[in-house]
């Protein structure tokens, strides 16, 4: 165990990864391909606004308060026992200004969060097919796109099995809402023989191909970013 590291676990099922001496350090390699990513599209450290649905132990809001100091962010999350405990025993960083609220990750969108906007939201809730259906349709990534700057961008961790049929869905739910979607992931799970996680990335900013390889130079490695007709192309297996 590497020293000031805690994790999270629910059961016996290991949850999150914090490292409480240096929380810009991320052990958990789909939030670390979420983390490059965001370094890519904001490589100064200006002060965001981020959203995350679904808190678990709160590791990217440690590290975006470390990486955009004076950042202001939201999490939701269902299971205010799990938050409360969390806070308790993995106290935030000095300086991390962030709101907590217990609420249905759709619902909070509409009532709670109304009207307002976030360069960054991560959605990091379910888990292949077994997911809340309210969750994973068109309308709530339509929702979601509605609650982003113009300059925004959604950040999906999707867990899945072989052949990756849930996150075909996802890719067209989201596709059918924003200008940009790109995959990335470990590159075996592009062969669709392997369960694991894929990071969604959706906006309706401009991305370029500069951007993207800049996401896949970023890794972990080895990793693959897909968008455009890449991602046509594993979209028909």
């Amino acid at each position: 165990m590497i020293a000031g590291a805690k994790v999270l676990s629910i059961g016996d099922a290991p949850q999150s990864h914090v490292n409480m001496d240096h929380p810009s350090k991320i052990a958990y390699e789909y939030l670390a391909r979420i983390a490059n990513h965001v370094k890519v599209l904001h490589p100064t450290a200006g002060p965001l606004r981020l959203l995350h649905l679904g808190a678990g132990a709160l590791t990217l809001a440690r590290w975006a308060g470390q990486q955009y100091p004076g950042s202001t962010q939201v999490a939701v999350d269902l299971e205010r026992e799990l938050v409360d405990f969390v806070l308790r025993e993995l106290p935030l960083p000095a300086g991390t200004q962030l709101n907590t609220i217990t609420a249905d990750a759709r619902n909070v969108l509409t009532s709670e969060l109304a009207n307002e906007t976030y360069e960054v939201i991560v959605l990091d809730i379910f888990s292949g097919p077994d997911a809340p259906e309210h969750l994973t349709t068109p309308d709530y990534y339509g929702l979601l796109a509605s609650c982003l700057s113009p300059c925004g961008v959604l950040f999906v961790n999707i867990g899945d099995d072989p052949p990756l049929r849930f996150t075909d869905s996802q890719v067209a739910a989201a596709r059918a809402n924003f200008n940009f979607v790109a995959v990335s992931a470990p590159t075996e799970m592009f062969s669709r023989r392997y369960p694991g996680n894929l990071v969604l990335s959706a906006t309706n900013r401009s991305v370029n191909s500069s951007t993207v390889e800049e996401w896949k130079a970023a890794g972990p490695h080895p990793s693959e970013v897909l968008s455009g007709t890449d991602l046509d192309r594993f979209g028909k297996p």
